[in-house]
């Protein structure tokens, strides 16, 4: 007997119902905790979570036997699609990390709570105390040193994760939910049985086809983009069309074609979402205008701006999105300027100026509005914008620092901290951030090239309140060190 999967991935294909039970008898873990890396809640060091995950939770669970699958809501631009509390009610575990304070996170482990009486494991790389409103849960403590997972922790949490979860599929008897224990009779949320075959089947499309775009992925590290791009364009047609049942693998795939440049290929795809899924994302929104934006063909760089104006009017305004509309225009002043236009530049970069204002005040802890904002203010050079940029740099510095500043780990951090010093003529930390930069580029041919190309900028533009001599001196140091 043979029994037909439709669902968005597989695209059809043919499924006996043995294999289908197979598939079943595994439990399924899902995991919820930040993507990528995110400043701890002190603001004093940046954690990479995705390091957490593939160094002890992904190896603890495969140890486990269980099948697992990642919560991605920050990565789909906060959806909680109807697969996300699918997950969160059927999933036999769940795994939620509490390190930092994540409003999606602890939203996530609210529903968890309200529906299932046990197998909910909390961890949490915290330094101190858990919130009040669960400190009374027993939960796993990892160390964390500046953020960053040591072996010994890592080895530490991978141990007590495989225990706990193994211990949790022996003994599925006492409640860990403090709504469970503490209100006599609470109901849960029961669900109807043709769920979870539909649950099971859209985790597993999720987890092949991020299986299928990491290979995608390595052809770009071996610098081979068109395999790539073409590699993906292949995952991208089992997702079609594209609803709200499969909007989350249709931004899988958008990442996956922004990280390996293929642009055309990134608005192709955003432009056969339908309209009325695509405006409700302001990940997609925010993709499809950065990538109209670099690829800057016909009326782009307009349509991008557009998009953005649109998705302010209707979400509000976020230094993201104020951000990337501050570079359109800073491209806009860039292209006048080649083209012999300086009144038009002046007022591009005017617009670009006030953009980047918007999103630092927005959120001042975001650093990539304030430093864009700085340069710009000492590019336009006017008494006023040097009074302002006197008063905004310090803001910025420290909202750099409080992520490691030069320490720090990320080299577009420390490459923020040689910026904000060129900009302050503040040449011994410049100096001192160049060397930084250098250890921490080895990974990545494209970043220093892509430091100096900002830097060459500045030196063709002269600002008036940056010293000349000592801004060619160091882009040529840091020429010399690129071709060395």
């Amino acid at each position: 007997m043979h029994l037909k999967a439709e669902h968005p991935f597989r695209g059809g294909e043919q499924v006996r119902a043995d294999e289908l039970d197979l598939m079943a008898i595994r439990p399924l873990a899902f995991v919820a905790m930040p993507f990528g890396k995110k400043p701890d809640d002190t603001r004093t060091s940046t954690i990479d979570f995705d390091a957490i995950y593939e160094q002890a939770i992904t190896p603890a669970l495969q140890e486990s036997n269980v099948d697992f699958i990642r919560a991605d809501q920050e990565r789909t631009g906060g959806i909680i699609a109807l697969s996300m509390f699918e997950r969160l009610l059927l999933a036999d575990i769940a795994i939620v990390d509490v390190t930092i304070d994540n409003a999606n996170v602890f939203y996530e482990l609210g529903v968890r709570h309200a529906a299932r009486p046990r197998s909910t494991i909390i961890i949490s790389g915290k330094n101190g105390a858990l919130p009040f409103d669960i400190e009374m849960i027993r939960a796993i403590q990892y160390k964390l040193v500046n953020g960053t997972l040591d072996a010994e922790s890592t080895a530490g949490l991978r141990g007590a994760l495989t225990a706990r979860v193994k211990d949790t599929l022996a003994n599925p008897d006492p409640a860990d939910s403090p709504l469970f224990q503490m209100i006599a009779g609470f109901p849960g949320i029961t669900l109807p049985p043709g769920y979870v075959s539909t649950f099971r089947d859209l985790g597993d499309d999720l987890k092949a086809l991020r299986e299928s775009l990491a290979e995608a992925r390595l052809l770009r590290h071996g610098e081979d983009h068109a395999a790539a791009a073409n590699a993906i364009s292949a995952v991208e047609q089992g997702i079609v069309p594209i609803t709200d049942t499969n909007i989350e693998l249709a931004v899988e795939v958008l990442l996956a074609y922004r990280e390996v440049g293929a642009d055309d290929e990134l608005i192709a795809l955003v432009e056969r979402i339908p309209d009325e899924l695509r405006g409700k994302n302001d990940v997609i929104v925010q993709q499809y205008a950065s990538a109209l934006n670099r690829r800057n063909t016909g009326s782009d760089r307009q349509h991008a701006s557009d998009e953005l104006e649109t998705l302010i009017q209707t979400k509000g305004l976020s230094s993201e999105t104020a951000g990337l509309l501050g570079s359109i225009y800073k491209n806009r002043a860039d292209e006048a300027r080649e083209q012999n236009s300086p009144l038009q530049a002046l007022g591009y970069l005017g617009q670009a100026i006030d953009w980047y204002r918007k999103g630092f005040l927005a959120d001042p802890r975001d650093f990539y509005p304030g430093v864009n904002l700085c340069a710009l203010l000492a590019i336009e050079g006017s008494p006023k914008s040097q009074e302002e940029l006197k008063g905004t740099l310090p803001a910025v510095v420290f909202a750099v620092g409080r992520l490691g500043g030069i320490a720090s780990e990320d080299y577009w951090t420390v490459a923020t901290v040689f910026e904000l010093a060129v900009l302050g003529n503040d040449w011994s930390t410049a100096t001192q951030a160049t060397i930084r930069m250098v250890a921490l580029a080895d990974t990545d041919a494209t970043m220093l090239p892509a430091t100096l190309r900002d830097l060459q900028r500045l030196v063709s533009l002269k600002p008036p309140g940056i010293d000349l001599e000592h801004l060619t001196a160091i882009r040529d140091q840091l020429a010399g060190l690129i071709s060395a």
